[in-house]
């Protein structure tokens, strides 16, 4: 039972970060610094504290009772995920949705899944699953096999994105609903999604850092609610640390983008309606925030190791794509074309299966 309790918590975070990119395509006469940094203040900066509150009542003293030494390696691996944040949307924008979260969160998957376990390999802790056991046992075995079978569904994803470029008109709509001249770029979207998708996977580096904080929040959790299993929220304190280090580089990078391309006037444009703008920035914010919500609920039904990340990143690539094909990011490509996305999100489906019954077997 909580196994399937934990792929379904998986499945909603998947479902709020494949989609939270959807409300900013409403947004109207804004530059993409511009938004991204609104729906980011939500995000990284109100939301978290809130979310954290609700569950978690004196989160605040936790965070203050941590020694530096933690706080401040999990606020730099926060750093480090939002460039990877940072350059997500970047890469969203030049590969379009399906193309650009499936690459992005295909290498994310990968670096934030394996990268943990060898380094829990030299050096064990209890509880931590290392690369070792998982070669070693049955469920092991079906999660290695679960990422390979979705780094295969990635592949085939690049393949159809190739295939569509090759397929594009010169004018064409960019991922924010803009009529440009060759806004989807290949080559510099894919060194960009690279570095996002390598630097995003420091968002679990990040939960482990901080894991004592949510160990914390754990065992006061238990000690009021005995014999009711884990604390599906703990992990929303270490959150907050995270998103600190988040916010620090995405408000360096849309600052920087701000007044290179002086966008800062954009909240002084006439004819832009400022109010609609900020409330689908916040929508956006806050599914964003959701997934990591919903990430800690399926965490903690199944546990902080490979299967868990690779559970959350499969979702969220087979949404990214099923919306890719719902706003019609595919339209005017051949059908061989359509055929190849179509089974690349097959092949991701099974893999989630996959995963999902070697994390039973435990």
């Amino acid at each position: 039972m909580n196994a399937l309790l934990g792929v379904f918590f998986h499945f909603l975070g998947g479902f709020s970060s494949g989609s939270f990119y959807l409300p900013y395509k409403k947004v109207k006469g804004w530059s993409w610094e511009t938004y991204w940094l609104i729906g980011g203040i939500v995000s990284w900066i109100i939301v978290p504290p809130l979310a954290a509150f609700l569950t978690i009542p004196n989160f605040w003293e936790i965070i203050q009772n941590e020694s530096s030494s933690i706080l401040g390696l999990t606020f730099l691996f926060g750093a480090l995920w939002g460039v990877g944040g940072f350059t997500y949307g970047l890469g969203v924008r030049y590969l379009g949705v399906a193309l650009g979260s499936s690459i992005i969160l295909g290498l994310c998957m990968i670096f934030g899944s394996l990268v943990p376990s060898i380094y829990y390999e030299f050096s064990p802790q209890t509880g931590k699953d290392n690369i070792g056991l998982m070669f070693s046992s049955k469920w092991g075995q079906f999660v290695l096999l679960g990422l390979l079978v979705c780094v295969v569904g990635i592949v085939i994803s690049g393949k159809a994105g190739m295939m569509k470029e090759k397929e594009l008109q010169t004018d064409s709509l960019d991922p924010h609903g803009t009529q440009v001249k060759t806004e989807y770029k290949f080559g510099l979207g894919l060194i960009v999604s690279i570095i996002s998708g390598v630097l995003s996977a420091c968002f679990n580096f990040g939960l482990e850092a901080g894991k004592p904080m949510a160990l914390i929040a754990n065992e006061a959790w238990k000690v009021a609610n005995p014999g009711q299993g884990e604390f599906l929220f703990q992990n929303n304190v270490t959150y907050v640390v995270v998103l600190w280090g988040g916010m620090a580089t995405n408000l360096i990078g849309c600052l920087y983008l701000s007044f290179k391309n002086k966008s800062y006037t954009d909240y002084k444009k006439k004819n832009v309606p400022v109010v609609a703008n900020i409330i689908f920035c916040a929508l956006a914010g806050t599914m964003w925030f959701l997934q990591f919500f919903f990430y800690g609920m399926g965490e903690s039904k199944m546990g902080n190791g490979p299967s868990s990340w690779i559970l959350h990143m499969a979702f969220i690539i087979l949404i990214a794509n099923l919306w890719g094909v719902i706003i019609k990011e595919w339209k005017g490509v051949s059908k061989k074309t359509i055929s190849t996305i179509a089974i690349g999100m097959v092949v991701m489906f099974v893999s989630i299966l996959i995963v999902g019954y070697g994390n039973s077997l435990r």
